[in-house]
């Protein structure tokens, strides 16, 4: 089994004239080498866009492959879910060129957060990003409770027999 990425930081970037974003070289060292410098880039929740190292992608896709696509709610995901997906390359600059309409449908004009966590990289308009964070739920601990509580914790003792 293929280790599980965990991407974890906050990047603050620019977009320059062509619509080009570097990946900072913190984030850059985290992407393992069965990427191969290659991303897809899609539409996320609540208007960021999601950026996926290749193998992660990969694993994405064959996941939403195994739905029962005689179900409607199933295709109506899977189309919403690929819509303006895009296959991206890593410049030698380490740039990464993003689609126009994907920075339409995310309200990204220039300056951007790359927000990485489990296996993704998300990708904010600045301003968004920020409203987003400082709508904090007044109850983060109840949140936690409610998101994380029901978790069963597993045994990693080493237990001796």
């Amino acid at each position: 089994m293929a280790p599980v990425t965990n991407l974890i930081g906050e990047f603050e970037c620019r977009l320059d004239d062509k619509s080009r974003v570097i990946l900072p070289s913190g984030l850059k060292k985290q992407i393992s080498q069965e990427a191969q410098d290659r991303f897809v880039i899609n539409r996320g929740f609540e208007n960021c866009l999601a950026l996926y190292p290749m193998n992660e992608w990969k694993g994405i896709s064959e996941e939403i492959n195994r739905l029962n696509m005689y179900n409607r709610k199933n295709r109506d995901f899977a189309r919403y879910f690929y819509r303006g997906a895009t296959e991206l390359t890593l410049d030698n600059a380490s740039r990464l060129l993003l689609p126009k309409s994907l920075l339409s449908y995310a309200g990204i004009v220039r300056d951007v957060v790359l927000f990485a966590f489990s296996n993704r990289i998300e990708i904010w308009a600045k301003d968004r990003y920020e409203k987003l964070m400082t709508a904090e739920p007044e109850d983060f601990a109840l949140l936690a409770e409610e998101v994380m509580g029901k978790q069963e914790k597993s045994d990693t003792s080493d237990d001796v027999s």
